[in-house]
């Protein structure tokens, strides 16, 4: 349908593209540091938040973001890593875990073209 903001018949924005990941990563250092402040119990959190950050910060930095297809092309590189480099996280494992699930929500809205212009703090 158009004219409905964020269809797939829009045209690609880089922008909106650069803005979202702007936000996104942001509210991901935010929510690392009140789930640090919570202690052990928000260990799991902590690195939800981590993978959030990784994942924009990587996006952010390679500056694709004006191209769909070197933007689609990179997610896929990312997803096909075998695992993830970061200090500082509490599971390994369950950092990796929350990559790939950022990377596929990164890839699915790309597809789409969808989903880029709610830059909510949470997404829900």
């Amino acid at each position: 349908m158009k004219g409905i903001m964020g269809s797939s018949s829009d045209v690609w924005d880089g922008e909106v593209v650069r803005n979202w990941l702007d936000r996104r990563f942001e509210a991901a250092r935010f929510e690392q540091a009140a789930a640090d402040k919570c202690g052990y119990e928000a260990r799991d959190d902590y690195d939800k938040a981590a993978a959030e950050e990784w994942v924009c910060r990587i996006l952010k930095t390679a500056g694709r973001a004006d191209d769909r297809v070197a933007f689609a092309a990179q997610l896929k590189g990312l997803l096909a890593q075998d695992e993830y480099e970061i200090t500082g996280i509490h599971d390994d494992r369950r950092f990796d875990r929350y990559v790939r699930a950022n990377l596929r929500k990164v890839a699915k809205m790309t597809k789409a073209n969808d989903g880029f212009a709610n830059t909510l703090r949470y997404q829900g």
